[in-house]
This record gives structure tokens, sequence and C-alpha cells, in this order.
């Protein structure tokens, strides 16, 4: 065992990192009754979204709201209206990946819409006074908390790194030699 590897030493430590990442496509549906009976649809789109992510049991649940805004004709297609509706959501999002050893005391969520809330379809219902629109929406999330992490300590640092400056801008030649003495150090079959 060379003199380097006697003096490598493992070391715990405590850092915040991404613990856990989750994502989700979704559609729903919504029925709009606007105030006048409709006689065709014009264009409906999802305005004024807001929503915040929240720890939940097996994920984070994503709170929201969205407008939902119809453009319709009535009186047989000779006056036009826009009716408008508020509408509140919650998307629990199960996390794909977890790291079973972070803090859970010292756990941060946060989502990010990844599809915008989008009306994909909208129609006048089957008795004529309402519109029922489709909207489909997607979200990722992530965990932040603090875990443990192992690193590698080598007592009075890299000999063989102080003192040299380094050109970061230069390529770097990839076959050099310089770097295996590092990989000698790291080599999990002598730790």
């Amino acid at each position: 065992m060379s003199k380097a590897n006697k003096q490598l030493r493992c070391r715990e430590i405590i850092t915040k990192a991404v613990c856990g990442k989750g994502r989700k496509f979704s559609t729903s549906t919504h029925t709009v009754t606007p105030p006048h009976r409709p006689t065709s649809i014009l264009g409906a789109w999802v305005i004024n979204t807001k929503y915040e992510a929240v720890k939940s049991n097996g994920g984070v649940e994503v709170i929201g709201t969205y407008d939902i805004n119809i453009w319709y004709s009535y009186n047989n297609n000779s006056q036009t209206d826009v009716a408008k509706e508020s509408v509140k959501f919650v998307e629990n999002v199960p996390l794909y990946y977890l790291d079973p050893k972070h803090r859970a005391s010292t756990t941060e969520v946060s989502a990010e819409s990844i599809t915008e809330p989008n009306c994909i379809e909208a129609n006048i219902s089957s008795n004529g006074d309402s519109v029922v629109v489709r909207i489909e929406r997607e979200f990722a999330v992530e965990m932040i908390a603090e875990t443990k992490v192992s690193v590698a300590v080598v007592p009075g640092g890299c000999p063989d790194i102080d003192g040299k400056d380094f050109d970061y801008d230069q390529e770097v030649d990839e076959s050099e030699e310089e770097f295996d003495d590092l990989e000698d150090l790291l080599d999990e079959d002598e730790i």
C-alpha cells in the first residue's frame, strides 16, 4: 500500500442536497356555465395560474388556482361574451427518487410548471347550457434536505496540487497521467 493510500481517510459531512424528485402530467375536466345559453365556442384559455408546493406523505402536493375563460357566441351567433371561472386544484406528485437518509426535519419542497395549465378541448355540453373544458398540466417537484455524504480526506491536503497554477481556459488532454495518483487514492478496493 502506498504512503498516499495510508493517509487517505473518509469523513461524513452534512450538506443540503436534492433528496427527492418527482414529475406528473395530468388532465382534468371542468364544467363552466355561462350566463347565456351558448351557440358555439369561439375560444377557451387558462390564465392567472398560481401555485405552491407543500410536503405530503409520499410526495409533494401542488396546490393552486387558475382562471378559465370561455369566449362563446349566443342568441344564434348574433352576440358574444366571455364566461370566466376560477378553479382550485390539488395535484399530488409522487417522488420517483427519494434519499432514505435525508433529515426529515430539514425538508423544503418546490414545484415548477413544466406544462402550464392549458385548455386542450372545449365543447358545449349535451344539455346545451354549459361548456365542458379539458385542461392539461404538468409539474416537476424537488425536495431539498440535509443529508450525509462521504468525502475522501487526505491529511495535509494534496501535495501534488498545492502551489500549481491552473489555466482553466486551456483544453485538457485526457490522455495525460497527471491525475493517475488521485485515481489510486480513490480506489475502493484499498479504502
